[in-house]
């Protein structure tokens, strides 16, 4: 199906160490020995071998697992997103079928 993107409103600022924007911090050798992302809803596609993989896209954070219900946005210039159930259709509107 083909949607155009809503307009949003939001608060954009650009991050600045001290003002309080984030929610905490973790040492960074943890972050990368350990994998900081919530795993629960994870697709799980069981392969014969018995390995159990996960999918994902590559954008421009890095790679993006996909959770049960995600949706796959693809946008004119090919950049990939994934937008979850409870808010794609807040964000996209039907335009064609």
């Amino acid at each position: 199906m083909k949607c155009r993107r809503r307009t949003m409103d939001a608060n954009v600022v650009k991050y600045e160490v001290g003002k309080g924007l984030e929610d905490g911090f973790e040492p960074y050798t943890d972050v990368v020995t350990k994998g900081w992302f919530v795993t629960d809803n994870l697709v799980q596609i069981k392969k014969d071998s018995g390995l159990i993989i996960s999918p994902y896209i590559n954008d421009r954070r890095g790679r993006i697992f996909i959770c049960e219900g995600d949706y796959i946005i693809e946008d004119a210039d090919h950049t990939k997103h994934v937008c979850g159930a409870d808010k794609i259709w807040n964000r996209y509107e039907k335009i064609e079928e």
